[in-house]
């Protein structure tokens, strides 16, 4: 049976071991405050450019924030892996994308609940077409001009992409 909206879809439910111990709807999860698994990706263009966008507002997470990764959660039984490229390809509207490269992983605490978020970046050198039910806006922004960004202060941002910014600044030896 296919989920009638995002809410019905079936997470797999893990402890702060990312080990699974359950399954729930994503509805469910999100009112319960369950840690379930997502993918943030860092989407580059052939200049080395970053996908930065707005959400849309029907978004059930986050509505109208911005983000500087394309990414969701995971389906049960799904893999990291699978699910960073189905989400790219989804998000960004595009098909081909090579393999997104892994680089992290670490458990996001805060607004919003609690996950495991593997942050996974690819390069896309495709014409992006984003998927209209994900993304109100997007451009492509210079590292500087997404540091800029983040730093004023005015936009939004989605916690748990920044935290994930943040941290992959931090991996890089960078300071955000």
């Amino acid at each position: 049976m296919t989920p009638v909206s995002a809410a019905d879809e079936v997470l797999d439910v893990v402890d702060r071991d990312d080990r699974v111990v359950g399954q729930a709807p994503r509805g469910e999860v999100y009112a319960e405050g369950m840690i379930h698994r997502c993918v943030f990706v860092l989407a580059r263009d052939a200049e080395g450019r970053i996908f930065v966008h707005r959400r849309t507002a029907s978004k059930l997470v986050f509505p109208s924030h911005y983000d500087m990764f394309v990414g969701g959660v995971l389906g049960a039984g799904e893999g990291y892996a699978r699910a960073a490229l189905r989400e790219a390809e989804e998000e960004l509207g595009v098909s081909g994308l090579p393999q997104p490269e892994p680089l992290f992983k670490f458990l996001y605490e805060g607004p919003g609940g609690a996950w495991w978020s593997y942050v996974h970046e690819v390069r896309c050198e495709i014409a992006v077409r984003p998927q209209e039910s994900e993304v109100a806006w997007h451009a492509f922004l210079t590292e500087e001009e997404l540091a800029r960004r983040v730093a004023g202060g005015d936009w939004p941002w989605v916690p748990d992409g920044l935290e994930a910014y943040r941290r992959l600044e931090e991996y890089r030896g960078r300071k955000a």
